[in-house]
């Protein structure tokens, strides 16, 4: 099992999300750091654990009011050795920063079944999310979600109902994805409340959770993720 940090993005800081309201999230407040600086909160991260990959929303570009672009520059170039997966909303292949360890996110909400042949042209270098929104709908291009033929080999369920909720993850809808698709990579998003949340992911076939505030309010420590790991190590 390997755990993703969660940045989210909005106003130069980071902010704590919770099921999908973004007009109302507000500065983390973390028990790793004092500050939602992203910088401080990324060093935070890494003196729980050496992560080599973390997820970036920034939230101002999904909602269309600006971007942090020169910000997350900033931040790769500083991070070279830590692959960051960039959610901001409607990308294209051609204008993607010039960095070797930006990934794209292209979630569903920010295409359209009008615009989602676009997709091809990133040749499936990035990670799709299926976002879902608090109601539990399907948002953005329904052939996203009807059939595989875009999907690369990484997908997110992105359940914006469990996001920040502590209510636990979207277990059916996980399980069928898993159960449906058996030939994908399956990262659950929203709703990881503790390290029983993660092994138990795990043994459902997910190998990837995205996860932040299990581990700002430290629920999940240092010692979880290192059990975790070497409890799902296979033996040599």
């Amino acid at each position: 099992m390997k755990t993703i940090p969660v940045l989210d993005l909005k106003n130069n800081q980071v902010v704590h999300a919770k099921q999908g309201d973004r007009e109302h999230y507000r500065p983390i407040r973390s028990s790793l750091c004092q500050s939602a600086d992203i910088f401080e909160v990324i060093e935070a991260f890494l003196a729980l654990d050496d992560f080599d990959t973390f997820y970036i929303a920034d939230l101002n570009a999904i909602s269309q009011q600006g971007d942090h672009a020169k910000l997350i520059a900033k931040v790769l170039a500083a991070f070279p050795d830590i692959r960051f997966w960039v959610d901001k909303g409607y990308q294209q292949a051609t204008t993607l920063p010039d960095h070797a360890n930006y990934l794209p996110v292209l979630g569903s909400e920010s295409y359209s079944d009008a615009s989602i042949t676009e997709l091809l042209a990133f040749g499936k270098h990035f990670v799709l999310s299926l976002d879902y929104s608090a109601n539990s709908e399907a948002l953005g291009a329904a052939s996203l979600f009807s059939g595989a033929g875009y999907w690369p080999g990484d997908i997110i369920i992105m359940t914006l109902a469990r996001v920040g909720s502590g209510k636990g993850p979207d277990w059916g809808r996980l399980a069928q994805y898993c159960r449906d698709f058996p030939d994908y990579n399956f990262i659950a998003a929203g709703g990881v409340r503790n390290v029983a949340d993660l092994q138990a992911l795990n043994d459902l076939g997910i190998k990837q959770a995205l996860v932040a505030s299990a581990l700002h309010s430290g629920v999940i420590g240092r010692g979880d993720l290192e059990s975790l790991r070497q409890k799902n190590t296979p033996a040599s």
